[in-house]
């Protein structure tokens, strides 16, 4: 009613002889009110209520005593408070609760009515809370709450808590918050104590003292000559206490690391067991190349790939060599050792001060290596000692190259068991380095020059007639024998026994000779390539070519295979891997595929791995792929015996190569015969 007659206060009254019911109702609109529209008073406006505070700050910064700086706080209190009110309720059983109860119950007139516990009609009283039943005093209603009756022999029926109660479906259990101290398990901790007293200690060390006595006695004099003879003459004795073994916290912490990063490439150690390409079947005796790991560092940025080379000893260790082909852009190098147990770091790190242009890993000595530098030095690493710098390195008094160093290779021991290798150079030089009490030793083998004949003369009166090295390789049988590539396309057949001439020179190439390699099995073929995208092979008695392979961009590097002295592999500019088999294909590859995805992309060096069916190449990047070879790219030719099936021997892939080679020269021999 009093609503209605304010809304009658406001309205106009009627005017004079109209009657009231007849009168129009006008709405009284307040003075601030905003004129609108009929288009915006049917405009919805749409409110988004979220769960985060608008007025909570986000730039509260504290300081981190951890960190020793100012951080600022990603988590921010969302929540706001419109009303807070604090009850007047209390928990009866709580202090303040008696407190209460005890002081109403002393005042005379306040008190609550109290309610005694009698004993039914009929039942005896027992002292039993089922044989009472409450009686209020008269004139006052049942409380509902029960209080202790004066009696002390009879006790208050207790309630249940209204005010704290909570279902038993309603009590979940909450995940507690995760912190970074509660991240991972706490180590196991043993708490022990005991006593130590002088004389104790002073027993500990004699006897400590006592066994390091009795196995000095055991390694005496046989022992120590043993050693001696196994040690390459030359070499330092390793120092007391240092050794190949690994500390107990290395070695672990390396297991570790393998089998972290064994788990992490699981698919990748699956196909490298047991992947077998089912559909070469119907390839037509084509195959394909399976990419496996990348090894890659973050220091070898802006380095390209100039060596590669596996260990003869440990078949899943090989070693990358780091520098660069722009010959306007030296500055440093790397030599890296990768394992195919840990693709993500690699094994041993070496920086060097020029860029490394070629590598050999020792046979008998797997610790060894040779290295050459682009500023013409040689360099002599020991993985058993390693450090910032190489054990052995050549310099301007013991001969070192005065141009870049193209290829090193190892030797048999000379005949004081000294280790000695070659190296080739630009400067048109074939030296023989031999340690020597500690110290490079240098003999000039041959001397290049380009008239194809050696000079003996000394080079200062012949400066412009030497010819570059730029590779070479020795015969794996004829231990003497020897083939080098120079600059300007040649190819020259060289004797260790004879430093005076040639033993032959093939007018090989239009450009550079980039790598030359004999046969791992045919004594007289040796394979060549050029960067003017031509792969050749040869028999070292014919001057002629016996087969020319135009791969259409500027050839790398290449290498025969291990298991086949058919099978063959070389890595182009364009970013492509060619496999050839001559015994299927004696005209093109059963394989070219792309192993890089950008064309800016070259790829440099090639190697095949002497056990496992893998080839690696390197590119300009720095990068180093690994590939798997599909069952067509690795036939391994089987001969029967009885139940079993045996791998047939080096004899059956000389033959093979034989009957390939027959083909080739069948029509050269009629020529022969008219001349």
């Amino acid at each position: 009613m009093q609503a209605a007659r304010s809304r009658d206060e406001n309205q106009e009254p009627p005017a004079a002889g109209e009657e009231e019911w007849a009168a129009g109702r006008a709405l009284q609109k307040p003075p601030d009110q905003l004129e609108l529209n009929e288009a915006e008073l049917k405009q919805e406006v749409t409110r988004v209520l979220t769960a985060q505070n608008p007025h909570a700050p986000h730039n509260i910064v504290r300081y981190s005593f951890r960190e020793r700086a100012y951080r600022s706080l990603s988590a921010v209190d969302q929540l706001a408070v419109h009303f807070s009110l604090e009850g007047g309720l209390l928990h009866r059983d709580s202090d303040e609760a008696r407190r209460q109860l005890a002081r109403l119950g002393e005042v005379p007139g306040t008190a609550p009515p109290e309610v005694v516990l009698e004993p039914l009609e009929g039942q005896e009283h027992k002292g039993g809370e089922d044989a009472l039943a409450p009686t209020a005093e008269e004139g006052d209603e049942p409380s509902a709450s029960i209080t202790a009756a004066s009696d002390p022999k009879v006790a208050a029926k207790k309630l249940t808590n209204q005010f704290n109660f909570s279902e038993r479906a309603s009590q979940t259990l909450n995940d507690p918050l995760r912190e970074r101290g509660c991240q991972t398990e706490p180590p196991p901790r043993a708490t022990f104590a005991d006593n130590a007293t002088q004389w104790q200690i002073y027993d500990a060390y004699v006897e400590e003292l006592a066994k390091q006595e009795r196995a000095k006695e055991k390694l005496k004099a046989p022992a120590a000559s043993k050693k001696d003879e196994e040690r390459p003459r030359g070499m330092k004795p390793p120092a007391d206490g240092l050794g190949d073994d690994l500390s107990k916290v290395a070695k672990a912490s390396k297991i570790m690391e393998r089998m972290v990063n064994q788990n992490t490439f699981d698919e990748v150690a699956q196909d490298f067991k047991y992947f077998e390409d089912a559909s070469d079947e119907y390839r037509e005796q084509e195959g394909t190349l399976l990419p496996l790991w990348k090894f890659q560092h973050d220091k070898t940025k802006g380095l390209a790939v100039t060596a590669l080379c596996w260990s003869p000893r440990y078949k899943d260790l090989f070693a990358v060599g780091h520098g660069s082909y722009d010959f306007m852009k030296q500055d440093r190098g790397m030599l890296l050792l990768y394992t195919l147990k840990n693709p993500s770091n690699p094994e041993f790190i070496f920086n060097t001060e020029s860029g490394v242009m070629c590598l050999d890993i020792h046979k008998d000595h797997p610790y060894l290596l040779a290295v050459g530098f682009y500023d013409g030095n040689v360099a002599l690493y020991n993985l058993k000692k390693p450090g910032l710098l190489p054990n052995y390195k050549s310099s301007a008094k013991t001969g070192k190259h005065t141009d870049p160093v193209w290829q090193v290779r190892w030797q048999k021991d000379d005949l004081d068991n000294n280790l000695n290798f070659f190296s080739v150079s630009s400067d048109g030089r074939v030296v023989s380095w031999t340690l020597v009490k500690n110290e490079l030793v240098h003999t000039d083998v041959v001397r290049l020059s380009l008239d194809g004949t050696p000079e003996n003369v000394p080079a200062t009166l012949h400066l412009n007639m030497n010819a570059c090295g730029t590779s070479f390789d020795f015969h794996k049988q004829i231990e003497y024998l020897f083939l080098v590539g120079t600059e300007e396309g040649k190819i020259h057949k060289c004797s260790k026994a004879y430093s005076s001439q040639f033993l032959d020179t093939y007018e090989a190439h239009s450009m550079a000779v980039d790598a030359v390699c004999w046969n791992p099995f045919h004594p007289k073929v040796f394979i060549s390539c050029s960067s003017d995208w031509t792969v050749k092979i040869w028999d070292h008695t014919v001057k002629m070519p016996l087969f020319t392979f135009d791969l259409n961009s500027a050839v790398g590097d290449v290498a025969w295979a291990p298991y086949s002295s058919t099978v063959f592999a070389a890595v182009t500019t364009d970013g492509k891997v060619h496999v050839f088999d001559l015994n299927v294909n004696k005209y093109e590859a059963i394989c070219e595929q792309a192993v890089v995805a950008k064309k800016k992309t070259k790829l440099t060096h090639i190697q095949f791995n002497p056990i496992f069916p893998i080839l690696i190449v390197g590119d300009d990047r720095g990068n180093v792929s690994s590939l798997k070879l599909s069952p067509n790219l690795r036939k391994m030719p089987k001969e029967k015996k009885g139940a079993q099936d045996t791998i047939k021997g080096p004899e059956y892939e000389v033959a093979k190569l034989d009957k390939l080679l027959s083909l080739v020269r069948e029509p050269e021999r009629p020529v022969a015969k008219k001349e």
